[in-house]
């Protein structure tokens, strides 16, 4: 299964990305004969590596030209309902889906495993069944559910691995879907200066879709600092773009506290990124158990 080829760990490839194209490639045909190449069409780069595969290929994505194609696609709160078709040679009929994940990019991602299910041959009511009853994996959209806000309400948490320009605007877009007309916090820590670097305007514009944003010092994973890739210059090239203004915190364990100040009652606050920050969803609930104990305990004198 491709899901998708994306300008990532391009030192690996001498920074072009034909060579990392034609790594797919490579990998596709190293499959036994009997093999078959599961690709994601909606992806322009899997589209274009499509003539060069030789292997049997099946198709999946939105395209009307997919094999397998996810149609009338609706959000319905935290779940994603869809139809799938499937059109490989033989035309199967139509599955009704209910999927308890966020987001288009987990229809994408289902699609993929129900063209995996059609090869070898799964019946159609263990794979729907497995679908529904499939709950997700930990830090891919993992809730905390919700805390009190320090001004009243409660606001929800939701933490995110993704730390690549793409894999966050998707996971953007289901928070927007799944927490529909609420206000949607970032906090974000950058993962690797190299990325940082060769990502930055696509970090921009994907950062400043959210509508409050909590920005961290990059985590360096073992690099080294590159100038002008650091989290204060992210923060600046947002400012200038206008779209959002962010709160730079420069210590990722002061940002729990940075997160309790910041949220308001009905908030989203959504915290995405591979390093440390992963830690951090669990410090807020902390935090504010910490906090009512105490409050409790003052009510209590």
């Amino acid at each position: 299964v491709v899901t998708n080829i994306d300008a990532d760990h391009m030192e690996t490839y001498g920074h072009d990305f034909g060579r990392l194209k034609k790594a797919f490639v490579d990998f596709l045909h190293r499959m036994p004969f009997y093999g078959t190449a599961i690709l994601c069409i909606d992806n322009p780069a899997v589209r274009e590596i499509v003539p060069e595969v030789s292997c049997p290929i099946t198709s999946y994505g939105f395209s009307e030209d997919a094999q397998v194609r996810a149609v009338h696609v609706r959000a319905v709160g935290g779940q994603m309902h869809f139809t799938v078709q499937r059109r490989n040679g033989v035309t199967l009929p139509d599955l009704d889906v209910v999927l308890n994940l966020a987001g288009e990019h987990n229809v994408l991602n289902a699609l993929s495993a129900i063209a995996v299910a059609v090869e070898l041959n799964i019946p159609d009511a263990a794979v729907l069944r497995a679908l529904a009853q499939f709950k997700g994996v930990g830090r891919r959209f993992q809730s905390y559910g919700d805390l009190p806000a320090a001004g009243g309400g409660q606001f929800t948490v939701v933490d995110d691995y993704g730390h690549h320009p793409v894999e966050m605007a998707a996971t953007l877009a289901a928070a927007r879907g799944a927490f529909a007309g609420r206000r949607l916090v970032l906090a974000f820590q950058p993962h690797r200066y190299s990325r940082t670097r060769d990502c930055f305007e696509d970090f921009v514009k994907v950062i400043g879709g959210a509508d409050a944003v909590l920005l961290t010092e990059v985590y360096a994973a073992g690099e080294a600092p590159v100038v002008a890739a650091d989290g204060r210059s992210l923060a600046r090239a947002l400012r200038v773009a206008g779209r959002v203004e962010p709160v730079f915190v420069d210590d990722v364990a002061a940002l729990p506290q940075a997160i309790v100040d910041l949220a308001q009652g009905g908030d989203v606050v959504l915290c995405m990124g591979a390093g440390s920050i992963g830690a951090v969803p669990a410090k807020v609930v902390e935090l504010l158990q910490k906090q009512e104990l105490k409050g409790q305990g003052e009510k209590a004198l």
